[in-house]
């Protein structure tokens, strides 16, 4: 590993456990309560929320949200603020942070993301999901035909929370070959409350599914899914059906909560459910 070196972003992190009758509850009230409102009110409501966090009284937010959730009093001197910014000036600013310098990995596949892996299966493996009364394969994720994805392919999903960082790059250098945008819902993404299918969010929620072909032809299928409260995706600048991506070049970003889902002609080397991954790490 070479580069800027990589911070212990979470240093408080943990596998979340609650009591089942709490994420019973948590979940009825996401898929149930606020997962039946049309949709055009969730993004109302969440744009609405959302907009607090531009609020310039928000930025007084960050210094102490950093000091509780990050070890390293020096942490927020690895980035810059978004847009050409000389400093964050709301809470937005910090959530959609940049890198001062990319991290560098000589590794071929690397992470895309930063945030708590909460799904590792093979594709062949995944079982159906129930999403308002339909059954719906792994594939409806990405928003191809079941045929498209090899069974033998890795799914991940990797859980960001508010305290992660929000861009998404790109784990490979390749070629984009589809981008598609998936109207939907915004469910409650925390992983921890859905108990045996983490990924339910992902199956129904708003998101972006970008194609990357690799030098060997094989295609990585990648779907950035979005959350309540948030604002937009927002596509890289350039990104494009054609475009030549580097590996690590940034596709995406989100203004508040999401989930970046995954599916890999390769396994993790590294990381297992359940762990913690950063961008530019190892795959």
């Amino acid at each position: 590993m070479q580069g800027v070196a990589y911070h212990n972003c979470d240093p408080y992190f943990t596998v979340y456990r609650i009591p089942a009758w709490r994420a019973r509850l948590y979940k009825f009230m996401s898929v149930e309560i606020w997962g039946n409102l049309p949709s055009t009110i969730q993004r109302k409501l969440s744009s609405t929320y959302a907009r607090l966090y531009t609020k310039p009284f928000s930025k007084w937010i960050i210094k102490p949200y950093v000091r509780h959730f990050y070890s390293d009093e020096n942490y927020l001197e690895g980035f810059i603020p978004p847009d050409g910014k000389r400093e964050f000036e709301c809470f937005q600013d910090f959530f959609i942070r940049k890198f001062k310098t990319i991290p560098k990995n000589e590794a071929p596949w690397v992470w895309p993301c930063e945030g708590l892996l909460c799904d590792e299966n093979k594709i062949g493996q995944m079982s159906t999901s129930k999403v308002k009364n339909d059954l719906r394969t792994v594939h409806t994720i990405f928003g191809v035909a079941p045929d498209s994805i090899p069974a033998d392919y890795t799914f991940t999903n990797v859980f960001l929370h508010n305290k992660n960082y929000h861009r998404i790059h790109s784990p490979i250098e390749g070629t984009i070959t589809r981008i598609q945008h998936m109207p939907g819902d915004l469910v409650v993404l925390r992983p921890w409350i859905y108990k045996q299918n983490p990924s339910l969010p992902a199956f129904r929620n708003e998101r972006y599914n970008i194609d990357i072909t690799d030098g060997n032809g094989r295609t990585w299928f990648m779907s950035i899914v979005g959350g309540p409260a948030v604002g937009t995706i927002e596509l890289g600048e350039g990104i494009s059906l054609g475009k030549k991506v580097n590996k690590l070049e940034e596709l995406a970003l989100f203004y508040l909560g999401s989930t970046c889902c995954m599916a890999a002609p390769i396994s993790p080397r590294v990381h297992s459910k359940n762990s913690f991954v950063e961008v530019g790490a190892t795959y």
